[in-house]
């Protein structure tokens, strides 16, 4: 099949500041790697050399940290931080720390009654739970890549009673996306951050956790300024982290809400946009 970017690059008004060194966020799927993992030599090595020069480079996945980690070790990422689970997980490397990384910051909330709006609107899905020490629990076998872990079987009622989440993801096979969508909204959902994907998809966390608070935290530990924030994805819930930055850019596959917020959209991952990006920095 031939990918092609939906939209055309569209660059904004960002120019390279000399000497500066930037705090560079990087989404996983579908800008990082293509959406079967794909990671390109040519985004490899582009990131590789923004290392090399000297910015920060802090991956900000959905994933949960069992699934996001491989990367960074594929892209020999030994130091710095990663942020995982849409925000709710922080994560410091280095490898004097056990397994690679230690876990920094947590951000927990009760998901018991969002769990039972989404069960009573959508009965039909499947979710899962990712707990604070990185456990998945989930309904009808439900199994996928970005857990990163064997997910330990349990009935709906029983993830009811379920009392601390750091995420709730919500899947419907053989579900169009505007239907999910028209369910979620349905549902009323309040007091936690939500974010509906490409397909019959729903992440839950916390109210005001996202990629982007994660991000803010550890910018400000660093004491980058914020005027040398770069933050590239391609998703709903990158919709935040893009306008957090100083410069957002937008994956040409994106969808229109994410292209609103962004100040550039670049080329699709299957054409190495993030790599064209990447080189604007050196």
């Amino acid at each position: 099949m031939k990918h092609q970017t939906v939209h055309p690059p569209v660059a904004g008004d960002w120019k390279k500041e000399e000497g500066a060194r930037y705090f560079v966020a990087i989404d996983i799927d579908g800008t990082l790697v293509h959406h079967d993992g794909t990671l390109t030599d040519r985004v490899h090595d582009a990131v590789r050399n923004v290392v090399a020069a000297g910015h920060t480079v802090v991956i900000a996945t959905g994933r949960s940290r069992q699934a996001a980690l491989p990367i960074a070790q594929q892209l020999g990422i030994e130091h710095g931080y990663m942020v995982t689970s849409n925000g709710a997980v922080t994560l410091e490397l280095a490898p004097k720390f056990d397994n690679g990384y230690r876990v920094v910051d947590t951000v927990e909330f009760n998901p018991q009654r969002a769990i039972g709006l989404l069960q009573e609107k959508i009965p039909y899905a499947q979710m899962a739970l990712e707990t604070p020490t990185g456990e998945i629990y989930a309904t009808d076998d439900f199994e996928d890549g970005s857990f990163g872990a064997k997910t330990i079987p349990v009935t709906k009622e029983q993830l009811r009673e379920k009392t601390c989440a750091t995420r709730v993801v919500v899947f419907a096979e053989e579900v169009e996306p505007a239907e999910f969508k028209r369910a979620i909204y349905a549902a009323g959902l309040h007091g936690v951050n939500y974010a509906v994907g490409w397909s019959a998809w729903l992440d839950l966390a916390a109210h005001g956790v996202s990629k982007a608070s994660a991000l803010e935290l550890i910018r400000r530990h660093l004491r980058i300024d914020p005027a040398h924030t770069v933050a590239i994805g391609d998703g709903h819930n990158d919709k935040e982290m893009l306008h957090w930055s100083a410069r957002g850019v937008a994956m040409g596959e994106a969808p229109e809400e994410l292209l609103a917020v962004a100040d550039e959209v670049t080329l699709s991952v299957y054409e190495d946009g993030l790599a064209e990006v990447l080189d604007s920095l050196l």
